[in-house]
This record gives structure tokens, C-alpha cells and sequence, in this order.
């Protein structure tokens, strides 16, 4: 009965912490890879499935509201494709405990960036 309390309560957590602007499945992938005991890839997975939903909603409020870059979105879209395509290629090829030393090192990168911000030039 209780074996849904934990994972359910880490995914209301993480949403409302994405909700907030955090980067709620970020934490929500680091949740379930140490504390749960989920594979990389499938919480990568759940965590691309966790992002989708938010992204198309920002898509549809951004484009009613005129706030596309629709050259910038010419050019960024086909790279992204390609690169989305490559990654998820490389994702499947690769086995996970070589994957996960490169993201773990991204993922302290950010936290990094995060604490201490670049400072702005003031012109």
C-alpha cells in the first residue's frame, strides 16, 4: 500500500518546486536515481515525459502572447532536432555507467552556475 507514498510524494514535491522555476525534474531525476533505485535511462525518461507537458504549454502562452523569435526558431529547431536525435542514439548505445559519471558532472556544472552567477558588464 504504501509503496506508491514515497514516489508520489517526490513527484508532487518536484512539481511544485517546477512550478516555482526550479528545476523541479532535475531534482526528480536525482530522486529517483539514489533514493529509488531507478534506472537511469527510465528516469530520464519519466523526467522527459515530466518536461514535455510544461514546455508545450509554455509554447502555446508564448506564441498567443507574441513572444516567439520565429527566425531565431528557423534556424534553432533543425539543430535541435539533429542533436535530440543524436542524444537519444548515444543514450541507447552507451552503456548507463558511462553516461552517468559525464551527467553527474553536468549536473554539479550547473548547480555551480547557479550559485555563483557571472557578473554583468555594465556598459
Amino acid at each position: 500500500m504504501t509503496d506508491w507514498l514515497l514516489p508520489f510524494l517526490c513527484g508532487l514535491g518536484a512539481s511544485v518546486i517546477s512550478a516555482w522555476g526550479v528545476g523541479g525534474g532535475t531534482l526528480l531525476l536525482l530522486v529517483m536515481t539514489l533514493f529509488l533505485g531507478v534506472d537511469q535511462r527510465t528516469a530520464q525518461g519519466i523526467n522527459l515525459l515530466f518536461f514535455l507537458p510544461t514546455a508545450i504549454s509554455a509554447l502555446v502562452c508564448h506564441a498567443k502572447n507574441g513572444y516567439l523569435d520565429k527566425p531565431a526558431l528557423k534556424n534553432a529547431v533543425p539543430v535541435a532536432v539533429i542533436a535530440a536525435a543524436l542524444g537519444a542514439w548515444i543514450a541507447t548505445a552507451v552503456d548507463v555507467d558511462i553516461l552517468r559519471k559525464p551527467f553527474g558532472i553536468y549536473l554539479l556544472l550547473s548547480g555551480i552556475s547557479l550559485i555563483w552567477p557571472r557578473k554583468e558588464n555594465k556598459q
